[in-house]
């Protein structure tokens, strides 16, 4: 058995590993960074997922030319600017910078990351400067954490020591950002997660595969894909130590809280809810619905008005495609019934205590098909007057 102890602060949590951030320009706040960096002192094995949006912008199109199972000591991330959309030019300008930064400084295949708005080249000069105003010594996770913000209203950031049986441990760390265009296709986001144990390159891939999987792919503030997200793991293995078991409950853990983090985080959003779809006929109709619910403008308007509309709730799973029936299903709040073919219409009571529990920050919705013995849980928010006001002004 191994133990999961939660640390202050974050990335500065993990041996090797270096981080900071620094202002060039691109913010007008210069409290605020725009490029960040982290940095191993030894060569890292590296595992990435990226966006399932077909157009994947330059910096995840730069990482993918490095060949299969190369290593790194450097990832640069820069906010305001995502270099998406820019075509070759827009690789070509990644280039650009990694050679500046390998001629002032020691570093192996860096890779780069960016966030903010598509469509525009970056701006290389600003970008290079940072080069000379960044301390690679430095170890500042606040700093690097919210140099990667932009509609985010906090930084998000965890560290976990991992302690096995027989008293040794590693650590794990990571930093994300994201808070808007968040659908369960790996999220609008970037995450960096960095850990000391010894985990053999093969493991990596496939571990960091499942925790998106179970975390960032199952939450929705929009519905809307990017076409930067990122998620990288770095290994510099400076503990020695590793188990697999104990690994994977460590990374699935500090993935699925800063996804929770994500939603919380909803560009207004007010509340956070598990939509679970279970008694369906396969995982995949399960995984339909579920995803179909978490998505829902008109879910998403009801839970921000806190009404308890189950019509919402089953029209969602009816229109959603799966087999189904309204003989069988059966809707709840938490523990409370909100509908059975026994029970079609709200009583007084039972309304009034769907009223309370709507009003909770967090709550669960569990839709049980009555057909099978499949389930999946995605996680969703409301949509509120702030989203719609934030991304109506997100360029200006």
């Amino acid at each position: 058995m191994s133990n999961i102890i939660k640390l202050e602060n974050g990335l500065e949590n993990v041996e090797g590993f270096y981080c900071g951030a620094t202002n060039v320009g691109m913010r007008p706040d210069k409290t605020q960074g725009d490029v960040a960096f982290i940095r191993s002192k030894v060569p890292c094995d590296i595992a990435a997922v990226f966006t399932s949006n077909t157009f994947q912008a330059a910096p995840i199109k730069h990482f993918q030319k490095y060949p299969q199972g190369f290593q790194t000591d450097f990832v640069l991330i820069n906010a305001k600017n995502a270099n998406a959309m820019t075509g070759q030019k827009g690789i070509e300008d990644i280039e650009t910078i990694v050679t500046t930064l390998k001629e002032k400084h020691k570093v192996l295949n860096p890779v780069m990351s960016s966030t903010g708005v598509i469509g525009y080249r970056l701006p290389i000069d600003k970008i290079s400067s940072a080069f000379d105003a960044l301390d690679f010594n430095s170890k500042n996770s606040d700093h690097t954490a919210r140099a990667i913000m932009t509609t985010d209203s906090f930084k998000k950031e965890l560290a976990y020591k991992v302690e096995l049986a027989d008293g040794s441990s590693f650590n794990i760390a990571a930093i994300c950002k994201g808070a808007g265009m968040i659908n369960p296709a790996m999220a609008t986001m970037l995450c960096f997660i960095v850990t000391d144990a010894d985990i053999p390159k093969d493991d990596m891939q496939s571990l960091l595969h499942a925790g998106a999987e179970g975390s960032f792919n199952r939450i929705s503030v929009d519905g809307d894909t990017s076409t930067n997200d990122t998620v990288m793991l770095l290994a510099n293995k400076q503990s020695g130590i590793y188990d697999k078991e104990a690994f994977a409950s460590a990374l699935n853990k500090i993935m699925f809280e800063l996804a929770m983090m994500i939603l919380k985080d909803g560009e207004g959003a007010n509340k956070l809810v598990a939509f679970e779809v279970k008694g369906a006929k396969s995982l995949e109709e399960a995984k339909t619905a579920s995803m179909a619910l978490s998505n829902s403008l008109l879910v998403k308007t009801a839970l921000f008005g806190e009404d308890p509309n189950w019509g919402r709730i089953a029209s969602t799973i009816g229109a959603s495609g799966i087999t189904c029936d309204d003989e069988t299903l059966t809707i709840h709040y938490d523990d409370l019934l909100i509908y059975s073919s026994a029970f079609r219409e709200l009583d007084k009571v039972r309304e009034d205590k769907a009223y309370r529990i709507m009003k909770q920050d967090s709550f669960k919705v569990t839709c049980d098909i009555g057909l099978g013995d499949a389930s999946f849980i995605s996680y969703g928010c409301d949509l509120s007057y702030e989203y719609v006001k934030i991304n109506a002004e997100y360029r200006t």
